[in-house]
């Protein structure tokens, strides 16, 4: 099972750790753009501060984050899965779960990122600011350039089992999974039951949730159908949607009776 998270806007600081090795993190095939990335970043934050925050949208009060981005090549580096923080990451509790439960999140989580374009929960790196929106002025929009990296990465890190999608928009802009992967990738909404809305600070409580649950029980479905059953089987109330034709990810609806 792989699961695709999105990263968390804030995040805790880097801490006095050895700085980033970028040849060290996961998936390989992306240092280059990697590479790319840090260096325009590094560079439009350390020049013009104010062109960098409007780069990056930052307010006045985020002021800080351009000089933070600024030295990340020296800063301290921390497992990603301290460096995430937010509402999904404090419902999915990394920190708290089991010894079992640690080496599945090591071997299933991936969190995509505009600066990384994706990294397992044990890589180590600095704290920074760099959303998939945003377009850096050499390259541009950041989904985009991330795009042909991660279609030649992607496929072999999802391996042959289940692909839980649980990233945002922007960040799923930045892979698509495609054929037969998709046959077997399942998206999430999770909907309060009344109304059946989406309520964004909810919506991401529960997904952490949901990995949560999967990661401690060890429950490693093989499809989207098996997710699904997995699912019931831990008490949550699941409509699933099934693709009409071939190349299409699951559809899942999770619904919940109260918003906290």
């Amino acid at each position: 099972m792989l699961v695709l998270l999105p990263p968390s806007e804030g995040k805790a600081d880097s801490g006095k750790g050895a700085p980033l090795r970028l040849e060290s993190l996961s998936l390989p095939g992306l240092t280059a753009a990697r590479e790319a990335v840090l260096g325009e970043l590094v560079g439009l934050c350390a020049g013009d501060e104010e062109k960098a925050r409007e780069v990056l949208g930052l307010s006045e009060g985020l002021r800080g984050e351009v000089a933070k981005n600024a030295a990340l090549r020296t800063a301290g580096a921390r497992p990603a899965g301290e460096i995430y923080t937010g509402v999904l990451y404090d419902a999915l509790d990394l920190a708290s779960l089991d010894t079992a439960a640690k080496r599945r999140a090591a071997r299933s989580l991936l969190v995509f990122s505009g600066l990384w374009g994706a990294v397992r929960v044990t890589d180590r790196i600095p704290s920074y600011r760099c959303s998939m929106g945003i377009r850096l002025p050499g390259l541009g929009a950041l989904a985009g350039h991330w795009r042909a990296p991660m279609a030649g990465v992607l496929p072999e890190a999802a391996g042959d089992g289940l692909v839980l999608d649980l990233r945002s928009a922007a960040y799923a802009a930045a892979w698509k999974p495609k054929g037969e992967v998709a046959g077997r990738t399942a998206t999430v909404r999770v909907l309060h039951a009344p109304t059946r809305k989406v309520v964004s600070h909810f919506n991401k409580a529960t997904k952490g949730r949901i990995v949560r649950a999967l990661l401690s029980a060890g429950v490693t479905p093989a499809g989207p159908a098996e997710l699904v059953a997995a699912l019931r089987e831990l008490g949550y109330v699941v409509e699933a949607q099934a693709p009409e034709r071939a190349g299409k990810a699951w559809a899942l609806d999770v619904l919940v009776e109260e918003v906290h």
